[in-house]
């Protein structure tokens, strides 16, 4: 619950996004929504990387009110997700971000044994993924980009978030392979991604042979030596969760390093532009993704730390999500998306100033986190 009286705007954003996502299960039902345009989301394959984030949501209001309308809806989306495991061809390295907010959310919350083995399934995949050589889990699978020399040597820096499902798989089968995976990609990102002054690198190019560094490239961002806004939150809060298992402490200042970049370089409104580091920020696109990742990162960090300092990231988190609330978030029901103005990828012009479905889950999941559902899917 809210710690004080003037924070009731927080339970009053929950009660809000509780009906519109009781009112869009409707509408979207077992669907995989990425990008909301015109007040409709759109629907995707269930091997898109942002197919586990409306489950996920879906999880996260049925365990805080029980409606099982909303569990069934998740269940029939994670069944769904099946065919990707069939197919196995079709997986990629966001296999964390899909299945630890269906699969696992499931297991943690039902017991399901069904969705336990799923999960256990994709970390053998994404584990499988691990390039001994470089240290560092592959990004994507075709070759098709504008390289000559393909994308096997590339890392990308939203892979961190996927590292809890190794940890995760780890500690469940009582065996560390799965984790010391984890940990090498964990330590790449430490070395290679974050810069000095907290920013980071969204693709690093490896040669896939020998393991050494070949160079950067922009990816979604700016340019390659540019600050992408929701690189720098993954980064955030993906080594907030790689400490949260490991208690590493490296893991732990790498977290601070980017908030305190993350923190230091936010408008006035507290919602980042796309990119940290453009040329011209005036009239440039917002992403409110960003700004929910980091917000429930800055949470988690906020709950690892000792309360006095940990109190400074909570407190940020809660103004950057009463900004989001009082600014962004839209609670009428004839429009699916819950935080509009999100940034999907800025340099190939592809879904700019719309809704984002993980943009939604993050901000209900750090809402969440706030009225005291702590445990985390992740």
């Amino acid at each position: 619950m809210p710690e004080t009286t003037n924070e009731m705007w927080i339970d009053d954003a929950w009660e809000k996004l509780v009906a519109k996502v009781g009112q869009t299960s409707r509408t979207i039902g077992a669907g995989f929504p990425h990008v909301a345009k015109d007040g409709k989301y759109d629907c995707t394959e269930p091997n898109g990387w942002t197919s586990g984030f409306w489950p996920g949501l879906l999880w996260l209001i049925y365990r805080d009110t029980g409606n099982e309308e909303l569990k069934r809806i998740a269940e029939e989306c994670e069944r769904k997700m099946d065919v990707c495991i069939e197919e196995y061809t079709r997986l990629h390295h966001d296999v964390g971000f899909m299945w630890s907010l269906t699969s696992v959310a499931n297991y943690k919350l039902t017991g399901s044994a069904d969705s336990k083995l799923r999960a256990l399934k994709v970390a053998a995949w994404l584990a499988s993924r691990f390039n001994l050589r470089g240290g560092f889990i592959r990004a994507w699978n075709q070759s098709n980009w504008d390289s000559k020399d393909g994308n096997t040597g590339w890392a990308i820096i939203d892979c961190t978030m996927n590292l809890s499902l190794l940890f995760w798989a780890s500690e469940q089968i009582q065996d560390p392979r799965f984790k010391h995976i984890a940990v090498e990609h964990a330590n790449t990102v430490l070395r290679e991604f974050i810069r000095e002054d907290g920013s980071c690198y969204h693709i690093v190019n490896f040669d896939p042979e020998t393991g050494e560094r070949v160079g950067a490239l922009g990816g979604q961002g700016f340019a390659p030596e540019s600050a992408w806004a929701r690189g720098t939150a993954w980064a955030l809060y993906g080594l907030a969760l790689c400490y949260s298992y490991t208690k590493n402490d490296a893991y732990l200042q790498g977290s601070k390093k980017v908030a305190h970049f993350f923190l230091a370089n936010l408008p006035e409104d507290l919602v980042p532009y796309w990119d940290f580091r453009l040329t011209v920020q005036e009239g440039a696109p917002r992403d409110s993704s960003a700004a929910a990742i980091a917000a429930s990162g800055l949470l988690l960090l906020a709950d690892l730390l000792p309360a006095e300092e940990g109190r400074l990231y909570g407190t940020a988190a809660r103004r950057i999500l009463k900004s989001l609330v009082d600014h962004y978030a839209i609670w009428d029901l004839s429009d699916e998306a819950i935080l509009p103005h999100g940034t999907g990828h800025f340099p190939a012009n592809k879904n700019i100033d719309v809704g984002l479905i993980y943009g939604d889950y993050y901000f209900a999941e750090a809402l969440a986190k706030l009225r005291g559902q702590t445990e985390l899917f992740w």
